[in-house]
């Protein structure tokens, strides 16, 4: 009778971790930061008082059985925190729909204010494989006649019918004619590009109205939220809701001239104005290819709808570029770049931001720095400030119902209306998980993940019953 496999190590090590007389509480603490990757451990207290300086609560992590708390990392990209990153995307994903729908103070009436759902691109720097359909049907990646080669003797066109999940798409057809620089330099002024064109928004309104931008604010304001997302060739283009309201924000209605053909053209037009001189030989533009849909509350053939649209967005605010073949962390020194785990295109773009950023023309473009990043470092997501709520009220808002929770578990006395206030004394232990503690973390953030998305498909039907 053969003997059974020995146990790995992590296996010794998740059983050592569960038999520690800790370990009840320490999960309670790896539940309240929703299974993260990379939790920070704090050491300290914490005294909260009313305002007759009476002592209502004393929090010590010397009382804790661990000795510490864990605090959620917070890191927002999917590839680093999954956990933190559902997070950030369901808070953004209300953050979208109450600029669309309503809700969390903002009135339901902006439901009715003329909104679209713009997508903004990047100009061509040469030809890329990608996957082409048609009705259902893939066809050719890039098919010519009589096979034409370019200039460095390689095939201009490309008659592969490439899969959904080809590692080809979006990796050059010559790597030779494609622009590197160009494709570098647009993307680490892409951010700077999207400014510009919100500036330049409301003056074409403006100048189509006859009126000066005084007068346009003091009938029509004009929102917006928009994330980044990166293409399969490592560019940038962005995903924007843009709004029209009345002179207060979303509390107002807009004039009855603005309707959604009135921003569609605008943004058109702004959008083929807008430019941004980089250098002596360069200027950031958009891309030929600019979606402007309508936004509906309810799916339409002529739209989108806005559920559609918050979910979208949301997924794409925690993608940066590991998503088009690259790393999620900063590249120190140019030697280790040929030792990255990354897609060849990727590896020539960082490339490039280390040899342009070392030219005296782009000495105040920190292309080394953002060279993991493929020369991007603008926000990958933003919004107007009269959009809807903010990220920090959400947050906020869930502080305050874990406090409270919080309380009602340890059995603490209701405040009322007793106005408190909390004093803090925090030291930084570390961060991560200890030996046999990462399995553990794993089987709570998938726990909770599958509630969440329990949760989730039933708040879909109710809203689409």
């Amino acid at each position: 009778m053969s003997e059974a496999p020995p146990f790995s190590p992590e296996v010794y090590a998740a059983a050592r971790r569960a038999s520690m007389p800790d370990f009840a509480r320490w999960q309670e603490m790896v539940r309240a930061t929703g299974g993260c990757a990379q939790p920070i451990r704090l050491q300290g207290r914490r005294i909260t008082f009313d305002s007759s300086l009476e002592i209502l609560d004393v929090y010590r992590t010397a009382d804790e059985p661990t000795g510490y708390l864990l605090t959620a990392c917070g890191n927002r990209r999917k590839s680093r925190c999954p956990a933190c990153a559902e997070v950030y995307r369901d808070d953004t994903y209300h953050l979208i729909l109450s600029g669309l729908r309503g809700g969390k103070g903002v009135p339901e009436d902006v439901g009715g204010h003329p909104r679209v759902f713009a997508t903004f691109t990047a100009p061509s720097f040469g030809a890329v494989h990608g996957r082409r359909e048609r009705d259902g049907k893939t066809l050719p990646c890039r098919p010519r006649r009589d096979n034409p080669v370019c200039e460095h003797g390689r095939p201009e066109g490309c008659g592969a019918r490439h899969a959904e999940d080809d590692p080809q798409i979006g990796q050059p057809i010559c790597v030779d004619c494609y622009d590197y620089p160009g494709a570098v330099l647009w993307n680490a002024h892409a951010g700077e590009l999207w400014r510009r064109f919100t500036q330049a928004l409301p003056a074409t309104f403006a100048r189509r109205l006859g009126i000066t931008r005084g007068e346009l604010r003091r009938r029509l304001r004009l929102s917006y939220a928009k994330v980044a997302e990166y293409q399969a060739r490592g560019l940038v283009h962005f995903h924007a809701v843009i709004r029209l309201d009345g002179p207060d924000g979303p509390d107002a209605p807009p004039p009855d001239w603005a309707s959604v053909p009135v921003l569609q053209t605008a943004i058109q037009e702004t959008a083929a104005a807008v430019a941004v001189p980089v250098g002596s030989s360069f200027v950031a533009r958009w891309g030929d290819q600019l979606d402007v849909e309508p936004i509906y509350v309810a799916a339409s053939l002529e739209g989108v709808a806005d559920q559609r649209v918050a979910s979208y967005i949301a997924k794409y605010a925690t993608k940066g570029a590991e998503a088009s073949g690259t790393v999620d962390r900063p590249v120190r020194q140019l030697r280790d770049v040929a030792y990255l785990d990354v897609t060849e295109h990727a590896r020539r773009m960082i490339y490039t931001c280390f040899v342009l950023g070392d030219l005296p023309e782009y000495r105040l473009v920190p292309l080394r720095q953002w060279a993991h990043m493929l020369g991007y470092r603008g926000h990958f997501s933003t919004k107007s400030r009269r959009y809807s709520v903010t990220l920090g009220s959400l947050r906020q808002a869930r502080a305050d119902h874990q406090a409270e929770e919080s309380r009602k578990r340890r059995g603490l006395p209701d405040r009322g209306e007793r106005q408190t206030v909390t004093v803090g004394e925090w030291r930084f232990d570390g961060s991560g998980y200890r030996d046999g503690e990462a399995f553990w973390a794993e089987v709570i953030r998938q726990r909770l993940a599958t509630a969440r998305a329990i949760a989730r498909e039933q708040n879909r039907q109710e809203s689409s019953g």
